[in-house]
């Protein structure tokens, strides 16, 4: 299907498990390859990373400027895998070609760059991204990495640990071999205890863990599983659409799902499948752990990432790197207060703040007078027969005197339906629609 392993272990330490003779090999080969692009004749930009923020910049950037920017998008992956809507794969809605996509058409249509190649270092000094097929130098950088795994919040530098932990009990909130995994898993589960962890906020699309178990109870009801599925959740409380969620849990898989509040993890054995938390132990069957989430690693190489936070400090209007004002950093890896780290904003603020200031900048004028103020909508399937969803949706604006944006409405719809189902393969295709085709 064109999805890999090679984001399984992304995070500092956890990827080094990977072996450092292959790491250096790497290099070697990197330092040697030559230029890949000759010189542009105007302002060069160069997007690293194919996510929702990256395809929304690409294509946008050059929809504004025409033949009056250079852009370059720079991929690891062979294909698109999408993440949003990746629960409802994992429940069986939808098949797996829904998710994926390709790089190539949209390159061609709007008239950017597609380069297939891994990012093996950044020299922001010399404006200049080194991958394993040669560099290309730029005037602006758009870094959007997504996210890593924070493995060694638990296992404190055991890589053997985190290694058996990651391999035998994946996350999949990076597209890839996870989601494969995790699926098998949760449609070949018969019986026992099967666990499923939230990771600490913030964290990639708040609510996907609950939509997650919604569709894992639908598989297990389906499936008529003798055993339970447990969330362990280190908040208080469900957020986002807890009362949405809570009544799904509740009126559809009464008896199949046990939601366990502050239940922060303080340790995770999975060689006896026991997590402790602050409420209580928890043995397990089978599990769904997610650890820790901070940006990815290539925020991290680039010397981006507050080490305090795990994310990238930007400028709240334009997402510039605090660190680097040529670098902006876009999708889930920037540190934006009030902005949930989902599919729909990554796209969002990315067409709307990212672009804006950046087209702003290339034509001499004020990046901050230009940004226009994002939204963000996120549907969560909890029903899989028939299918039903619930839904947020924020409005933002621009507070002139914070200098940053502010939630000016939130309308929540906890009871679900099946038009919210529908609504969230519409959502789904507009976006894609807008970014492939």
């Amino acid at each position: 299907m064109g999805v890999n392993r090679r984001d399984l272990f992304k995070i500092a330490g956890v990827g080094a498990v990977l072996g450092a003779v292959q790491l250096q090999s790497t290099a070697c080969a990197t330092k040697t390859a030559g230029r890949m692009l000759p010189p542009s004749k105007g302002n060069r930009v160069v997007i690293v990373g194919g996510g929702w923020a990256g395809m929304t910049a690409a294509k946008h950037l050059k929809k504004e400027l025409g033949n009056g920017v250079d852009v370059v998008l720079i991929e690891k992956r062979k294909i698109f895998m999408s993440c949003p809507i990746s629960n409802v794969w994992l429940g069986g809605l939808v098949d797996m070609e829904f998710l994926m996509h390709d790089f190539h058409t949209p390159a061609s249509k709007y008239g950017y760059t597609f380069i297939n190649a891994t990012v093996t270092d950044i020299d922001r000094d010399g404006r200049r991204v080194y991958t394993t097929e040669g560099y290309v130098d730029y005037d602006y950088l758009i870094l959007a990495p997504g996210i890593g795994y924070n493995y060694d919040a638990w296992f404190k530098g055991d890589r053997k640990m985190a290694q058996l932990c990651a391999t035998h009990f994946p996350s999949a909130f990076i597209p890839g071999s996870e989601h494969i995994a995790l699926k098998r898993k949760v449609h070949n589960f018969e019986e026992g205890t099967f666990i499923l962890t939230v990771p600490p906020p913030p964290h990639r699309c708040p609510p996907a863990p609950y939509e997650r178990a919604a569709m894992i109870a639908h598989v297990f009801k389906q499936n008529e599983v003798n055993g339970k599925l447990i969330i362990l959740d280190p908040k208080g409380q469900i957020k986002p659409k807890g009362e949405g969620f809570g009544r799904a849990y509740q009126e559809l898989y009464l008896g199949l799902v046990e939601y366990v509040p502050n239940a922060k993890i303080k340790e995770v054995d999975p060689v006896n499948k026991v997590i402790k938390t602050t409420a209580g132990d928890f043995k397990f069957d089978d599990a769904n752990i997610n650890p820790p989430h901070q940006a990815g690693e290539l925020a991290w190489k680039a010397g981006l990432v507050n080490p305090k936070t795990g994310w990238c400090d930007v400028n709240p209007l334009t997402l510039q790197s605090k660190v680097d004002p040529r670098v902006f950093v876009a999708g889930d890896a920037s540190s934006v207060k009030g902005f949930p780290k989902s599919g729909d904003m990554a796209h969002n603020h990315t067409q709307n703040m990212v672009v804006k200031a950046l087209v702003a900048l290339l034509k001499g004028k004020d990046p901050i007078e230009s940004v226009k103020a994002p939204t963000n909508t996120c549907y969560s399937m909890v029903n899989g027969e028939p299918q039903e969803a619930i839904v947020i949706n924020v409005l933002y604006a621009i507070d002139k005197k914070k200098k940053a944006p502010v939630k000016k409405k939130v309308n929540v719809v906890n009871n679900r339906s099946r038009q919210l189902a529908r609504s969230t393969y519409e959502w789904a295709k507009a976006l894609y629609r807008d970014m492939f085709s």
